[in-house]
């Protein structure tokens, strides 16, 4: 009976014990579950879209992780002249690489098809480092630090680029491109509205700190790049896509229907690649449109930032302008993405060149109203016009562009997209803080934009796309 006894006590305090470990642990395991199932429901589980819509959250957690470091160390701790001058820099050092990049990263993906997952592990890991190295230098500010950002600035990028090239790979049966491309955003930008509050809290303990976090992070990312499927790595049946035909041609030549003649073999040996524009007009005048709207961004950013640090909206600090701002731009964003994924494929240039108009009419009224109202409306419209474009877009080459080229085509429209940025961010960095001027160019880059795009996009959506497949 003493036996007995002497076992009938732990019982209830080990069972308490689990009770208590059990209830601790619910929230995170809860959390991640509903995690998974969202991130791996209608088939992106089996299909391995689902660890890719995962990683690009990893990768927004980190990157945000730096902005922050960066942010404090480049923008608020220095006067408003020398952080002018020291953003610049950054960003004169930034376009560089870009055009070097542009011609370079698509034939590259090309020439090393098998290495998709390899190179998104890689560019993780690489700022994993880099974000090592930056925290020796972040709480000096001193001109090392640049190498090192523009460091993490490529490999943000180049991360970019393979990740819009593998998405297509990743399509489980009856998905969209559209709807996987809302996914792998919206992840990214729930990713970053997460982490920026950590990353905030992590620069009260020291500015090193974030960067700290970074590099966990992006070490996690690396090797969950290397779980997606073997997929990702096969070119079977790619080809490279050329954003420009040869001179000459507009489209490729059909090969000859006469089988076993010479004049059909030559035809055949004449047969040309299919281009970016050789598909159709669409494609073509919707990077246009998508340029506009990503210089846009980037000459919002870097405009705003200086003017409003200078500036405040009216009643506000510099830092609460700024969140105004960010706030607007991000819910934007989220909101143009949820709606791209409910309007799915459905008249993608109708889409772009309206949304194209909806940003060209709130940016003159922000010229001709300037107020705290009108700059986060502008914010936010930037956000949901930019979102919605690119999906559209991101439509319109699943729909036009052969599978068999559709991955490099990826590559080199984001490669673009992503020089107007930076062009945008140059304009920014250039002008006088004058918010009525501001928002005067900002409407000006939309005209540009508009009259280069909206007559070709409603014509073409009016002869309808010559190469109706969805996949």
């Amino acid at each position: 009976m003493a036996s007995a006894r002497s076992h009938d006590g732990p019982g209830p305090l080990r069972s308490a014990g689990r009770s208590i470990g059990h209830a601790l642990r619910v929230p995170f395991t809860g959390t991640a579950r509903g995690i998974r199932r969202a991130t791996h429901a209608h088939g992106a589980g089996e299909s391995g879209l689902g660890k890719l819509i995962e990683l690009h959250a990893v990768n927004g957690a980190g990157d945000v992780m730096i902005t922050v470091a960066l942010a404090s160390t480049v923008f608020f701790s220095v006067p408003t002249d020398q952080a002018r001058g020291r953003v610049a820099l950054y960003l004169a050092v930034t376009m560089a690489p870009f055009i070097l990049l542009a011609p370079v990263i698509g034939p590259l993906l090309d020439h090393l098809p098998h290495g998709r997952r390899a190179a998104m592990a890689g560019s993780m890991l690489a700022r994993a480092v880099l974000a090592l190295t930056m925290s020796g230098a972040v709480a000096t500010g001193g001109l090392e630090l640049y190498p090192a950002a523009l460091g993490v600035l490529v490999c943000s990028k180049a991360y970019g680029v393979v990740r819009s090239a593998v998405v297509p790979r990743l399509l489980p049966p009856k998905f969209s491109l559209v709807k996987a491309n809302s996914r792998v955003t919206l992840a990214g930008l729930l990713a970053t509205g997460a982490a920026a509050p950590v990353g905030a809290g992590l620069q009260t303990i020291g500015p090193q700190w974030p960067l700290y976090g970074a590099c966990a992070i992006f070490v996690g990312g690396g090797m969950l790049a290397f779980t997606l499927p073997p997929k990702v790595d096969s070119a079977k049946g790619e080809r490279r896509a050329q954003l420009v035909p040869p001179h000459g041609e507009d489209a490729p030549r059909p090969p000859s229907t006469k089988a076993g003649t010479k004049g059909g073999a030559k035809a055949k040996g004449r047969e040309r690649r299919p281009g970016l524009r050789s598909v159709g007009p669409s494609v073509l005048h919707g990077l246009q449109a998508n340029a506009a709207h990503r210089a846009l961004s980037g000459f919002l950013i870097f405009f705003l930032a200086f003017l409003l640090r200078e500036h405040p909206l009216a009643g506000q600090s510099a830092a609460i302008s700024l969140g105004i701002v960010g706030v607007a731009a991000g819910v934007g964003n989220a909101l143009g993405t949820a709606v791209g994924s409910w309007l799915r494929a459905r008249g993608p240039e109708i889409i772009i060149a309206s949304v194209l108009g909806l940003a060209l009419g709130v940016a003159i009224l922000a010229a001709v109203f300037f107020s705290t109202v009108m700059v986060a409306a502008l914010a936010a419209t930037a956000g949901l016009t930019q979102a919605l474009s690119k999906l559209s877009l991101d439509a319109m080459i699943q729909r036009d562009v052969p599978e068999e080229v559709r991955t490099s085509a990826f590559a080199r429209s984001e490669t673009l997209l992503q020089m107007a940025w930076v062009a945008g961010g140059a304009i920014g960095i250039a002008l006088p803080l004058n918010g009525v001027l501001g928002m005067s160019v900002a409407a000006g880059l939309l005209a540009l934009g508009a009259s280069a795009s909206v007559r070709g996009l409603l014509g073409a959506a009016r002869r309808g796309s010559p190469h109706p497949r969805v996949a």
